[in-house]
């Protein structure tokens, strides 16, 4: 039985992304987003529900990530689902579902820092730079 596991996002930043590094010196970066999704209810009504997604990033991807996307910055993630399971100190089991990023997309043109080489006018022509999967395992 053949399987997928992709995910395919767009949405906005609702924090300044976290940059750090492994003990190895891998960059690892954590975003957080919104999604909307407008739909009608059984009544006829408007209403609009939003999912809240936490997404990690790695190497190049997370660095250039926490360079040039912020809260509220528009963006398309593409990338794959992880659950994470662990243990509290009280020792209840707890999980969680995240999307590793495999690509990011800015969709937000000039999203440069303003003063620095290339800034919101170049980044109008020319495109981010390259970007790198996450590694296979951890």
């Amino acid at each position: 039985m053949a399987s997928l596991n992709k995910a395919l996002l767009i949405g906005r930043i609702t924090a300044d992304p976290e940059l750090r590094y492994t003990p190895q010196g891998v960059a690892v970066c954590d975003l957080r987003m919104a999604i909307n999704r407008n739909f009608n209810d059984a009544q006829g009504n408007k209403r609009e529900e939003t999912c809240f997604v936490d997404v990690t990033a790695w190497r190049r991807t997370a660095e250039v990530s926490a360079q040039y996307l912020k809260k509220g910055s528009p963006v398309f993630i593409e990338g794959h689902l992880v659950l994470d399971t662990w243990e509290t100190p009280d020792k209840q089991k707890r999980s969680r579902l995240r999307v590793v990023a495999d690509n990011v997309q800015f969709l937000e043109r000039g999203a440069r820092p303003e003063g620095q080489p290339g800034g919101p006018a170049a980044a109008a022509e020319a495109p981010p730079p390259p970007m790198e999967p996450p590694p296979e395992t951890w």
